[in-house]
């Protein structure tokens, strides 16, 4: 804990008054009091990590191991029992699917044949697990938002071959900005006195939900966590064969930048450790530099692979102490902070740290409509459960997808194609206005379809659309 020296007078008493409050708190365990008035010290005492942006070194091969690197698996399916026999896969499973329009946590939300990410997810372990024997389990880290959503959609695999665990992150109360106290201390015992803290707290809410020692006493050694919306996020295990080889205690998968990707963290060596850069350390002036891809080559999947032994060394040690990142809110116009930290973030507090630079295709969020359209589209098939990439696109990017606030959310989204089209020859699409798309249309090159003003637009039946602006049925 930061030593209260460090503390102005004035952030002292703040300090003090803040723990009489957060003790006071009967809904949170001990454990989230700690972390919470822990979390908080560390703010009010300003050991923000300033990076000097002269130590930046951009990591090598050693540091960043290139993917075709990595040494191939032996061909023996007892050796491959033996490397899954010591994995365990982690999704972080706390968002809901809001900001598409759907109610309950974003893992049920469909993505293709009628299967939820959850499904999806299931099916692949499922199969691991059927096809060396071996018992891959499944952790989902919940947040109070999705605790009681996720309990009940999980009863659906009580017969499948993967054992599924649950546990929550931590609950930390909302803090006045103006006085530095917890919003459920004046009243606001509702969900909005609350927030869960960012996925760096899946390390100690592993540990304090028992969860860590039961799967070390278990004999499992690694821990493969990713974003539960992430399609390519697949347990690959040339990845984890170098790691347990190689005796890497932590490992964040990186994808080559697009200008898609300008604001995503990158790795950096800095002071001889590996670092994650996240845009919010970078100072403005420097902030152009950061989001070229000439200098910054590589962004953070967050895809993550952590010993497990490490992650209880580090817990119990209180050493995990990653930037922290201030995300002011507003409940009923009261200005609130929730002070948050980044699982990537925690990567040079391993030994042996390293990154792998894998290829896009172990990147493919979901984060809106536009990106279920590419999944649920002739771009992809669906094989045991993976999500895979069609051969005959030519093109190794996928088309960049625009779509106005009329397919925001998923229900919407749905209702306004027949069937989704053909965009395997597709560079770019733009879609604005009341516009809904019939069956068998095929879509090529640079298309832009936009509704006159109040007037519905419907794209006819096996309309093939190429390298065309429309903007009225006229233009069909």
């Amino acid at each position: 804990m930061a030593s209260a020296a460090t503390l102005s007078p004035a952030d002292s008493e703040k300090l003090s008054k803040l723990q009489a409050a957060v003790s006071g708190l009967t809904q949170i365990s001990e454990n989230e009091k700690s972390g919470f008035v822990n979390l908080v010290s560390r703010y009010l005492s300003g050991e923000a990590q300033h990076v000097e942006w002269s130590k930046i070194q951009t990591p090598t091969d050693e540091v960043v191991v290139p993917y075709d690197s990595l040494a191939p698996l032996p061909n023996d399916p007892a050796e491959t029992k033996k490397l899954l026999d010591k994995l365990v896969v982690l999704k972080l499973n706390g968002g809901l699917g809001t900001t598409m329009g759907c109610t309950g946590p974003k893992s049920v939300i469909e993505v293709r044949n009628g299967l939820t990410f959850l499904d999806l997810i299931v099916i692949q372990i499922e199969n691991l697990n059927s096809k060396y024997g071996c018992n891959v389990p499944l952790l989902l880290m919940n947040s109070f938002n999705t605790h009681e959503d996720t309990q009940k959609i999980i009863e659906k695999y009580k017969g499948s071959n993967v054992e599924i665990h649950t546990f929550n992150q931590s609950q930390y109360p909302r803090l006045v900005s103006e006085d530095y106290l917890p919003l459920p201390s004046k009243g606001r015992t509702d969900k909005d006195g609350w927030y869960p803290p960012g996925h760096g707290d899946v390390f100690p809410s592993l540990k304090n939900s028992g969860k860590l020692d039961a799967l070390i006493s278990q004999g499992k050694e690694y821990v493969f966590v990713a974003n539960s919306d992430n399609l390519g996020a697949v347990v690959d295990l040339q990845i984890l064969n170098h790691l347990i080889h190689n005796k890497n205690e932590y490992c964040m998968e990186v994808t080559p930048k697009t200008l898609a990707d300008v604001k995503g963290g990158t790795l950096i060596s800095y002071e001889g450790k590996v670092q994650l850069l996240e845009i919010a350390q970078v100072p403005d002036e420097h902030v152009n530099e950061f989001k070229s891809i000439e200098k910054f080559k590589i962004f953070n999947t967050n895809n993550l692979w952590v010993n497990l032994q490490a992650i209880k060394r580090l817990v119990e040690a209180n050493a995990l102490k990653m930037e922290i990142i201030p995300n002011p809110k507003e409940v009923d116009g009261i200005k609130v902070l929730q002070l948050e930290t980044a699982a990537g973030a925690a990567i040079r507090f391993f030994d042996h740290a390293i990154g792998i630079n894998v290829p896009r295709s172990r990147f493919l969020p979901v984060k809106a409509t536009s990106d279920l359209l590419l999944v649920q589209s002739d771009l992809y098939t669906l094989v045991d459960g993976s999500v895979l990439r069609n051969k005959d696109r030519k093109d190794a990017s996928n088309p960049s997808i625009e779509l106005g606030p009329e397919f925001k959310k998923v229900g919407n989204f749905l209702s306004r194609f027949k069937s989704i089209p053909s965009i395997i020859e597709l560079d770019s699409l733009k879609v604005a206005g009341d516009v809904s798309f019939g069956a068998g249309v095929v879509l090529k090159g640079k298309v832009s379809i936009s509704g006159k003003p109040e007037a519905k637009l419907a794209v006819p039946d096996n309309a093939v659309i190429e390298n065309k602006e429309i903007n009225g049925a006229e233009d069909f």
